[in-house]
């Protein structure tokens, strides 16, 4: 069975859009789903002999239903596409009914789903395969699936299956229903966070960046708008269409005579020591091993970011590395604090040549910044990237700053979030924050460019 579905890349999209020509497809009403969830729980198990299961993926012919992993294990998405697998033998686009668009980027655009007959939100991007062939954009695409379906993070996203018809190729993804951190600066006072909001946000984007970095993934997009903001208020990285993959060498080594800066409460993942590991008197620890799990090795030519974002190195052309993400977290973290970035200029040329040749300087005025927040700006913003902190040891260095000192790494999901987002009705008549987010000249699709040297 063949599936069209109306769609299209430009701002313009009709967001009443809907899938048809599906003999499966169910009504609006929940009983065909749910009576397939039920009957599945009953007999135990789900007859499923036309596919296949291979690390984790089920698959059949263009499709693949990926299996929740650990940290998802109480995520009803799961089971509400497993009711549909057991009662229709596949999960397609006809299963889907479009809400609304929430966003659009280079090679696709993203949408509100429901899954018809139980309302689950879920959100799907969709790519025009015809578009991404004639502009050599198909290796992204399946780039970014290959990337998304590796994860398993708190702070990533999900997804929970692809599959493809005769004109579109389609990610189906999580759903953050509270906007993104662009969105989300602009209702702030000053449209700046403060620095306890900002230091909430920027460590859970650094968990994210150090996660992606030990899988060999240079995320290499970092900016507010790709910063989501989940129900819970804590966030999910997003947009892996310009990330890079790569080969990582985990390495433990010996951090010979590394201070410690234990003070009570101990808040510090480091502090958590066996008790054959004796701290010495002056604070030292020569024993202690520490894991580096840092892309160093990588090396690309590609021109790819958001100008306002781009590192240095990438501007000149030099090939650039894993260093370009403590790059982009350096201007990431300042907009947050400031309420723009440092090198933005009155066009895009004069951005790039500021990125390039002007020094980094902080705003004067009513909003006081602290030492520490500044002190690790800039270490981030080095312009060589073998002296950016961060470069050596990765994420490790950067969380043990002193802006990160109050930072409970190992109960982070259980801090308090700056913001809870609104209990969110897909029927209500609002503008969509995400919508809200493309106003801005940084997210038009001008924006974004790619150029290979070779």
């Amino acid at each position: 069975m063949t599936h069209e579905i109306s769609v299209s890349t430009s701002p313009s999209v009709d967001f009443s859009t809907t899938v048809s020509g599906s003999e499966n497809t169910s009504s609006d009403s929940s009983d065909g789903a749910v009576a397939g969830i039920k009957k599945a729980d009953e007999a135990g198990k789900c007859s499923l002999s036309s596919l296949s299961y291979s690390d984790g993926v089920v698959e059949e012919g263009g499709r693949s239903l990926y299996s929740s992993k650990p940290h998802q294990g109480n995520d009803f998405r799961w089971e509400a596409i497993r009711g549909v697998i057991c009662r229709d033998g596949e999960l397609n686009v006809g299963h889907f009914r479009l809400v609304k668009k929430l966003g659009f980027g280079d090679i696709g655009t993203v949408y509100l789903a429901e899954l018809r007959g139980v309302r689950c939100l879920f959100a799907l991007k969709v790519m025009d395969k015809e578009g991404l062939v004639s502009r050599k954009k198909m290796t992204r695409a399946e780039t970014e699936k290959d990337i998304l379906a590796s994860l398993d993070h708190p702070f990533l996203p999900t997804l929970y299956s692809h599959f493809e018809t005769d004109k579109f190729y389609c990610l189906l993804m999580e759903f953050c229903s509270g906007g993104d951190l662009h969105f989300l600066r602009q209702r702030q006072p000053g449209r700046r966070f403060s620095e306890k909001a900002a230091r909430f946000y920027a460590s859970e984007v650094l968990l994210s960046l150090e996660y992606l970095h030990m899988m060999g993934v240079i995320y290499r997009d970092l900016k507010p708008e790709n910063v989501l903001v989940r129900e819970d208020g804590h966030i999910m990285l997003s947009d892996f269409d310009l990330s890079l993959k790569c080969h990582v060498n985990p390495t433990l080594i010996s951090s010979s005579s590394r201070k410690t800066n234990c003070k009570n409460p101990c808040v510090e993942p480091s502090c958590f020591r066996p008790p054959f590991l004796a701290v010495r008197p002056d604070g030292s620890n020569p024993k202690q091993p520490e894991l580096i799990a840092e892309p160093t090795g990588a090396r690309s030519m590609s021109f790819v970011g958001t100008h306002e974002y781009l590192a240095p190195e990438i501007i000149r052309g030099d090939g650039h590395g894993s260093a370009v993400d403590w790059w982009t977290f350096g201007i990431f973290l300042y907009e947050l604090v400031y309420g723009k970035t440092p090198f933005k200029g009155d066009c895009n040329r004069e951005t790039l040549f500021n990125v390039v040749g002007k020094n980094l300087k902080f705003p004067e005025g009513s909003n006081p910044v602290g030492f520490a927040a500044k002190d690790l700006i800039r270490g981030l913003l080095v312009k060589e990237p073998h002296k950016r902190l961060g470069f050596k040891r990765g994420a490790n260095e950067i969380k043990r700053h002193p802006f990160f000192q109050t930072v409970n790494w190992p109960l982070i999901r259980s801090a308090q979030p700056p913001v809870i987002p609104q209990p969110f009705d897909p029927a209500a008549d609002f503008k969509d924050p995400l919508d809200c987010a493309t106003e801005s000249s940084r997210k038009s699709s001008a924006s974004f460019f790619e150029f290979e040297f070779f």
